[in-house]
């Protein structure tokens, strides 16, 4: 497995049956956890506390307080490897390209225009429909590339109203 801490340091960890190897080198490595979430380690002599702070299981990065120091980590295996080298691995990345009408409806409100960056979450657009107004957010980070529609205007479902990039 492959270790990255703050965008900088590279690793390489091997666990063997009763050690653990860190860039070929054998490592001797005590382990105790203090309570949930906060862990003492002593590596080669070396006293750490290290507690976890935050977990993304998804995109394997973990963030760790050490020693009163702030650390990123982000994990690697032979698999995100194997996927990289494939071209593969950015198939998980959501892509967005249009915001479309979910219903038939009237477009009450455009609450972006184009050129505008967005986030994850940004009401776009306010749709009215089955005398209920409706916000269209955005499902990931974009540009906003081009508005189809206009203020006021009917649309069917389905129907493009914002292309994103």
């Amino acid at each position: 497995m492959k270790a990255q801490v703050n965008s900088r340091h590279d690793f390489v960890i091997e666990r063997k049956l009763e050690s653990i190897l860190l860039n070929d080198k054998e490592q001797d490595i005590d382990l105790k956890e203090i309570r949930p979430g906060t862990f003492h380690l002593i590596i080669n002599n070396k006293s750490i506390n290290v507690e976890v702070m935050e977990v993304d299981s998804k995109n394997k990065t973990y963030k760790f307080l050490v020693n009163q120091k702030i650390c990123t980590v982000s994990l690697k295996d032979k698999l995100d490897d194997l996927l990289h080298e494939l071209g593969m691995d950015e198939l998980t990345t959501l892509k967005v390209n249009d915001l479309k009408a979910p219903m038939p409806g009237l477009v009450l409100d455009i609450l972006v225009k184009e050129g505008d960056k967005i986030n994850k979450g940004d009401t776009l657009i306010v749709l009215e429909a089955m005398k209920m107004e409706n916000a269209l957010k955005a499902v990931a980070d974009a540009t906003v590339k081009k508005i189809s529609i206009k203020k006021g205007t009917t649309v069917d479902k389905n129907q493009v109203l914002v292309q994103l990039e």
